[in-house]
């Protein structure tokens, strides 16, 4: 994983702050999502992380300060505005069509992008789904294989498992061929292989096609192994933002919120292990 100094952030928060009413959800934070780098966001909850991806989304905006994407002021920019930037993003909660297989998610979000005069078709014609360019199928089998989807492809989304679900959600969103992609608990959910097989893919979409991605999540050995930056948010205030080494053995963020030393200095161990797939 690298960073482009020279390229302006895929996505940056300078001086945002949150108020409801007397309520400070955040105070002046400053945030940067470099070109094709992965950044993770830290901190209990009511720290503000779930505040400042509405902010960053555009479904939420800020008091004061500015959002930026690729150096142009997007502060006042709808949601849908900056998903046409190169944006997108995952929930805590997934939110899927329960009456579509796995695949027409993917589909849907791809045509969404390449071919959006097919929505409202693929919607209300029977049969829509199955119509599809070569070039359309190739990139819909390969996220869908990345993700170990493919073989369930065509079963329904209704009453899949919480962390098939994300991997869902996942997929859906990589399909709309992002610039930087917000992902918000990805592994929640899921068991110790899954998680290990989504750090993978996850640095292969970053290595292989240049994403860049901001990671919400309490894992802290997935953040710390994955991350080439992590910021921490305390009750709404930036403590802490450097390396996974940096910010492991700063005293603020070891004793208030990534646990015990023995807790930390295992997941350092974790991420250096030959036998895990993040690197």
């Amino acid at each position: 994983m690298s960073t482009t100094d020279s390229a302006p952030a895929r996505i940056e928060a300078r001086g945002v702050s949150v108020r409801f009413g007397g309520l400070v959800a955040l105070n002046e934070v400053d945030l940067q999502v470099p070109p094709a780098s992965v950044v993770g966001l830290v901190g209990p909850n009511g720290a503000g992380k779930s505040t400042l991806f509405a902010v960053l989304s555009g479904l939420l905006r800020p008091s004061s300060g500015r959002v930026l994407m690729n150096g142009r002021d997007v502060t006042g920019a709808s949601a849908q505005a900056r998903a046409r930037r190169g944006l997108a993003r995952t929930f805590q909660h997934p939110e899927l069509f329960a009456g579509l297989s796995i695949r027409e998610h993917v589909v849907l979000a791809y045509r969404m992008r390449h071919a959006r005069r097919r929505i409202w078709t693929d919607l209300v014609t029977a049969g829509a789904f199955r119509r599809a360019p070569a070039a359309e199928d190739r990139r819909v089998e390969e996220i869908l294989a990345a993700l170990h989807l493919d073989t369930r492809a065509h079963q329904p989304v209704a009453g899949l498992p919480l962390g098939t679900s994300r991997l869902v959600e996942i997929a859906r969103a990589l399909a709309l061929d992002p610039t930087v992609l917000l992902l918000d608990e990805p592994s929640s959910g899921l068991d110790a292989r899954e998680t290990d097989e989504l750090a993978a893919t996850l640095t292969r979409v970053v290595a292989e096609h240049g994403v860049s991605l901001l990671l919400v999540e309490h894992d802290v050995e997935l953040v710390l192994g994955l991350s080439d930056i992590v910021h921490v948010l305390d009750f709404g205030v930036g403590i802490s933002a450097g390396t996974p080494d940096e910010v492991r053995v700063d005293p603020a963020v070891r004793a208030a919120y990534l646990g015990t030393a023995e807790e930390l200095d295992a997941a350092a161990e974790n991420s250096t292990d030959p036998e895990r797939v993040v690197t």
